[in-house]
């Protein structure tokens, strides 16, 4: 009998102990998340490989996407004339692209929108900039008329610019044969005859500025002292709706990487020099507005622009549809 009520005890405190230990162990999930649970989901965004003075491509390499909640996921090269279109049907998620564009598509029905200013053009660091051979007899805008003149594609600042600036001087833009080939390819077709005058964006302007086959006759900062020349940052509006929280923190590492970029123009250089297996002192930078705000005046420029040459009709795009500064730190409504 006494054995018996021996093992109900000890079979008794057993029980409770159990209990205690599978309550404590419940008590234990809730209140102490694992790590695993507690993190936030990293982000990647589609993004296309150019060789082109690129803040994404900066950021990488300084090792910002690390530790962030938002990265990119590079998916190979493209030609600049596929960028949009790409942005456009989901292929990529984010794009660097010159704003007539990125107007030009959202007039279509596209769901991008333009997030962060990216570059300006300043007289220091322009935009793009206009090259012939050295030994040319081509010396202004007022001898452009029927020559042939290579850009990185059509529909963007190269051939909008200089066809506004030809007929401010009395040129004839139909007259002029355009070519289109990524920016690394113009030296070599500027070189051969291919082409009269190249038109070149950073990092290969540097290369062909340091050339002495050709010899630089103006920037675009010398035409309208950077109105035209902002490249701005656009995300697909799927992504955008998706991802809100990825698009801001993405906007605050590109802001961080402008202000390093600006302070450090050497190492910007060496690593994008690096990246694209080029000379350093034969890379040309942008300069990247700081606060990443997108200037009203900039996109307004464009959409004016595209009405003058019948790309656009008057009221047929608002500003506010083109771009947002809502997912800037910086931006005081």
């Amino acid at each position: 009998m006494i054995v018996k009520k021996v093992k109900a005890l000890i079979l008794l405190v057993t029980m409770m102990v159990v209990a205690v230990v599978a309550a404590g162990c419940g008590s234990s999930n809730t209140t102490q998340p694992s790590v695993a649970n507690s993190a936030k989901e990293v982000v990647e965004f589609k993004y296309p490989e150019l060789v082109y003075f690129d803040y994404i491509y900066l950021a990488d390499e300084l090792g910002y996407f690390k530790d962030a909640n938002v990265r990119p996921k590079f998916v190979g090269k493209m030609g600049a004339g596929q960028v949009i279109p790409s942005l456009v049907n989901g292929s990529i998620d984010v794009a660097t692209r010159h704003t007539p564009v990125v107007i030009a598509a959202i007039a279509s029905g596209a769901d991008i929108k333009i997030f962060t200013s990216g570059s300006s053009s300043t007289k220091q660091w322009p935009h793009m900039k206009y090259f012939v051979r050295a030994d040319s007899d081509i010396k202004s805008i007022k001898d452009f008329n029927g020559k042939t003149i290579g850009l990185n594609s059509f529909g963007a600042c190269a051939e909008y610019v200089t066809k506004k600036y030809l007929q401010e001087n009395g040129g004839d833009p139909s007259s002029i044969n355009f070519k289109t080939a990524p920016d690394d390819q113009h030296e070599m077709a500027l070189a051969e005859g291919h082409t009269d005058i190249a038109i070149i964006h950073p990092p290969a302007s540097g290369r062909a500025s340091n050339d002495p086959k050709f010899k630089m006759l103006f920037s675009d900062y010398d035409i309208d002292q950077g109105l035209s020349g902002m490249c701005p940052y656009s995300v697909n509006g799927k992504f955008l709706k998706e991802h809100p929280e990825a698009v801001k923190e993405l906007t605050e590492i590109l802001i961080k990487t402008a202000k390093w970029s600006n302070a450090h123009p050497q190492e910007a250089k060496d690593i994008m020099a690096k990246r694209f297996n080029m000379k350093a002192d034969q890379v040309e930078l942008y300069n990247f507005s700081e606060d990443q705000l997108v200037p009203e005046a900039g996109v307004q420029y464009w959409i004016d622009r595209l009405v003058e040459v019948n790309k656009l009709t008057p009221g047929q795009v608002k500003l506010e549809q083109i771009y947002t500064n809502e997912y800037n730190p910086n931006y005081k409504k």
